[in-house]
């Protein structure tokens, strides 16, 4: 027997929508699974880069502490996340490096929550570049997935009270819990405690707290980069020698022992480089200057590679807080002008505060940091402990 199939006929949308339903509700069809309406993945963030404000879902992978480095152990600070598409992803260029703010940091830094790491979260901030790699900056926002917990940008402390070292009991004990003013004068009166040298004990000096840890005969110059023999200090061309961050003429303090020779912002630089920057106040842009790459000046301002922005800002602070203008020395303060002359004034503020933020302290600055307190001058930079207390300071 022959059997002949007509056309058939399709069932109606409502009839559909209805067996849809029914399969639904006794569990024989699920929903699909899909990220949330407006929230993008890694690899979307990685792509857009936009500036804007975005929501971004993703695995903690480490913490970056240089743009191509990404540890999973031994945290130094709670200052950034590294979030990947997949928990067991450990290439950095499928990477998103999110930038903690400072009320953050205890809820949300690794060193502080090392159970973080592998956990997939909620981020929300701007998508702009962080450690020169893609980034998100200025998060509003943290939360678990599947939680409704919001822990964002709007708690978690004040910018006093965050960050983590193992001097806060000590070192610090008499700053902590303090900002703004009070926070500036207890950390004056800590950090000038501290030997002062002579400017030819700074060449010895920066022998060894600049020293290239992968070749002890060299030293590293603050902008250019390269490594050095510690032997080819002076004055000639491709020679080394005694870089002051906080311009000299800016208060016209000179070599005089103080802040003259004071290494926490006295730095090995090429000789040509650092007559490039002479006494220029620290912005963005201008001519590109030889010698060292992504280095900038214009008639009024010098802008250092982007992998030494937070050192140099870092270095600026310390100066401002240290000479306070109540022992013979100038009072140093930061400020917004690009033409100090010799003013005791270093720009620009607010661009300085930026790269605090923009570049934190990697393990080559706090090794610094523990060798000037440990063999040199007995005190620290508290920016490189706790960067968030710019801002406590400053804003």
């Amino acid at each position: 027997m022959t059997l002949t199939l007509g056309r058939v006929r399709a069932p109606a949308p409502a009839l559909v929508i209805s067996l849809l339903s029914l399969l639904l509700g006794v569990g024989l069809l699920a929903p699909p699974t899909a990220q949330a309406a407006g929230e993008l993945t890694v690899a979307q963030a990685i792509s857009t880069q936009d500036g804007a404000s975005h929501t971004v879902r993703g695995y903690v992978v480490g913490q970056p502490t240089a743009t191509d480095t990404v540890v999973t152990s031994d945290f130094p600070n709670d200052y950034a996340l590294a979030i990947a598409d997949s928990a067991g992803e450990t290439g950095t260029s499928q990477m998103l490096y999110v930038q903690i703010p400072s009320a953050s940091r205890s809820t949300w830094g690794l060193r502080s929550n090392p159970d973080l790491l592998g956990q997939q979260i909620d981020v929300t901030g701007q998508l702009a570049a962080y450690f020169s790699h893609p980034g998100l900056k200025n998060a509003s926002a943290f939360a678990l997935t599947g939680s409704s917990d919001d822990t964002g940008g709007t708690g978690g402390g004040t910018g006093g009270t965050g960050g983590d070292s193992s001097y806060d009991s000590t070192y610090y004990a008499n700053a902590m819990g303090k900002t703004g003013a009070a926070l500036k004068s207890s950390l004056h009166t800590i950090i000038s405690d501290q030997t002062v040298l002579s400017y030819s004990e700074v060449w010895t000096a920066l022998k060894d707290t600049d020293e290239d840890p992968n070749n002890a005969s060299n030293v590293i110059e603050l902008y250019s980069g390269t490594s050095i023999a510690k032997s080819m200090n002076g004055g000639a061309v491709g020679d080394w020698n005694r870089e002051h961050v906080w311009a000299k003429s800016h208060g016209d303090f000179g070599t005089t022992n103080g802040p003259g020779t004071d290494i926490q912002h006295l730095r090995p630089a090429d000789v040509q480089v650092n007559g490039t920057r002479s006494n220029l106040d620290f912005d963005e842009g201008g001519s590109a200057v030889s010698g060292c790459s992504g280095c900038f000046y214009d008639a009024d301002s010098f802008e250092p590679p982007d992998r030494v922005k937070g050192d140099v800002a870092r270095m600026i602070f310390y100066m401002a807080v240290r000479y306070e203008g109540d022992d013979g020395f100038p009072d140093l303060e930061p400020d917004e002008s690009t033409d100090n002359g010799t003013s005791p004034f270093m720009g620009r503020l607010s661009v300085l505060e930026q790269w605090n933020d923009e570049d934190p302290p990697d393990a080559f600055e706090h090794a610094r940091n523990d060798k000037i307190y440990e063999n040199w001058q007995g005190n620290r930079n508290p920016f490189i402990d706790h960067p968030e207390w710019v801002d406590a300071i400053y804003n």
